[in-house]
């Protein structure tokens, strides 16, 4: 299957929402709201345009991922990070290597930007294969009520979470 990725444009923004909504249709852990998320993201100083990107096939948009900045932050500093959230692949798309493509565009566009790290709440089984671990390996302390295992990061450059430690703290956006 002939798959573009690409930046996500402002025409592109209902269709998106539409692939995000039937993405989540049917997920066990949701509140069915993630559409709205990205909506209300792409409003907020947290938004990156460059990491909203979008899966095409024959023309018409089938998958969608987000990466916006968050702050990890302890008594004593702060660190820039981005968080991924949401990422949507249309449920007939779905286990066709969309989202992988969109996670390896994404953390390659993310790493030319000068970002640093990637954090992840998702599926454990997942999220490894691209490098994500166990975000608590470096004391990074999820906001949320989640089991360790699915709370992860990833160092785009290696070594960068080295001396970075902390609660993650989100946009506002993700709390409403």
């Amino acid at each position: 299957m002939d798959i573009v990725i690409r930046q996500e444009q402002e025409d592109d923004y209902k269709k998106t929402e539409y692939v995000v909504e039937e993405a989540f249709k049917t997920a066990e852990y949701t509140d069915h709201t993630e559409q709205f998320l990205v909506a209300k993201l792409r409003n907020s100083n947290a938004f990156v345009p460059e990491l909203s990107l979008v899966a095409e096939h024959d023309g018409e948009i089938i998958g969608h991922i987000m990466l916006t900045k968050v702050i990890i932050r302890n008594d004593t500093k702060e660190e820039e990070a981005l968080s991924l959230a949401p990422l949507s692949v249309l449920p007939e798309y779905q286990k066709e290597g969309v989202g992988s493509k969109l996670i390896e565009e994404a953390l390659k566009t993310a790493k030319k930007l000068g970002f640093k790290s990637v954090i992840v709440l998702g599926h454990d089984q997942y999220y490894p294969k691209f490098g994500f671990k166990p975000a608590k390996n470096w004391g990074i302390i999820s906001p949320f009520d989640v089991r360790d295992e699915f709370f992860m990061a990833l160092e785009l450059e290696e070594g960068s979470l080295k001396d970075v430690s902390g609660l993650v703290i989100y946009p506002r956006e993700f709390l409403e």
